[in-house]
Protein backbone atom coordinates (compact mmCIF):
# COMPACT_ATOMS: atom_id res chain seq x y z
CA UNK A 1 0.00 0.00 0.00
CA UNK A 2 0.95 3.75 -0.71
CA UNK A 3 0.25 6.15 2.30
CA UNK A 4 -0.59 9.29 0.83
CA UNK A 5 1.36 11.33 2.76
CA UNK A 6 4.25 10.31 2.07
CA UNK A 7 6.34 11.48 -1.29
CA UNK A 8 5.64 8.14 -3.27
CA UNK A 9 2.04 8.49 -2.30
CA UNK A 10 2.07 11.90 -3.51
CA UNK A 11 3.84 11.37 -6.59
CA UNK A 12 1.38 8.31 -7.53
CA UNK A 13 -1.30 10.68 -6.78
CA UNK A 14 -0.09 13.53 -9.30
CA UNK A 15 0.62 11.13 -12.01
CA UNK A 16 -3.20 8.99 -12.05
CA UNK A 17 -4.28 12.19 -11.56
CA UNK A 18 -2.90 13.21 -15.14
CA UNK A 19 -3.85 10.34 -16.90
CA UNK A 20 -6.91 10.23 -15.82
CA UNK A 21 -7.48 13.82 -16.96
CA UNK A 22 -5.59 13.28 -19.98
CA UNK A 23 -8.16 10.01 -21.47
CA UNK A 24 -11.32 12.04 -19.88
CA UNK A 25 -9.89 15.07 -22.21
CA UNK A 26 -10.50 12.55 -25.55
CA UNK A 27 -13.96 11.59 -24.53
CA UNK A 28 -16.02 14.35 -26.04
CA UNK A 29 -19.22 15.01 -23.67
CA UNK A 30 -16.82 14.83 -20.65
CA UNK A 31 -14.14 16.96 -22.17
CA UNK A 32 -16.83 20.04 -22.93
CA UNK A 33 -18.38 19.25 -19.55
CA UNK A 34 -15.13 18.98 -17.35
CA UNK A 35 -12.36 20.17 -19.64
CA UNK A 36 -14.07 23.53 -20.61
CA UNK A 37 -13.04 25.82 -17.87
CA UNK A 38 -8.79 27.12 -17.96
CA UNK A 39 -9.23 29.07 -14.99
CA UNK A 40 -10.24 28.62 -11.34
CA UNK A 41 -10.41 25.48 -9.50
CA UNK A 42 -11.83 23.58 -12.75
CA UNK A 43 -8.68 24.84 -14.91
CA UNK A 44 -7.16 22.44 -12.88
CA UNK A 45 -8.39 19.54 -14.54
CA UNK A 46 -7.92 21.05 -17.80
CA UNK A 47 -3.82 21.88 -16.94
CA UNK A 48 -3.76 18.28 -16.31
CA UNK A 49 -4.48 17.16 -19.57
CA UNK A 50 -2.53 19.35 -21.35
CA UNK A 51 0.60 17.82 -19.47
CA UNK A 52 -0.87 14.84 -19.97
CA UNK A 53 -1.78 15.28 -23.61
CA UNK A 54 1.51 17.13 -24.54
CA UNK A 55 4.15 15.00 -22.52
CA UNK A 56 3.00 11.67 -22.86
CA UNK A 57 6.26 10.03 -23.46
CA UNK A 58 7.58 11.39 -20.00
CA UNK A 59 4.42 10.87 -18.22
CA UNK A 60 4.16 7.29 -19.32
CA UNK A 61 8.06 6.95 -18.10
CA UNK A 62 7.32 7.77 -15.15
CA UNK A 63 4.43 6.16 -14.88
CA UNK A 64 6.79 2.95 -15.34
CA UNK A 65 9.12 3.42 -13.00
CA UNK A 66 6.65 4.33 -10.57
CA UNK A 67 5.10 0.84 -11.02
CA UNK A 68 8.51 -0.73 -10.94
CA UNK A 69 9.43 1.21 -7.88
CA UNK A 70 6.40 -0.30 -5.71
CA UNK A 71 6.52 -3.30 -6.94
CA UNK A 72 10.49 -4.44 -6.54
CA UNK A 73 11.98 -1.67 -4.44
CA UNK A 74 9.50 -0.51 -1.82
Amino acid sequence: MTNVYSFDGILVFGLLFICTCAYLKKVPRLNTWLLSEKRGVWGVFYKAAVIGTRLHIAVALCCLSMAFYLLFIK
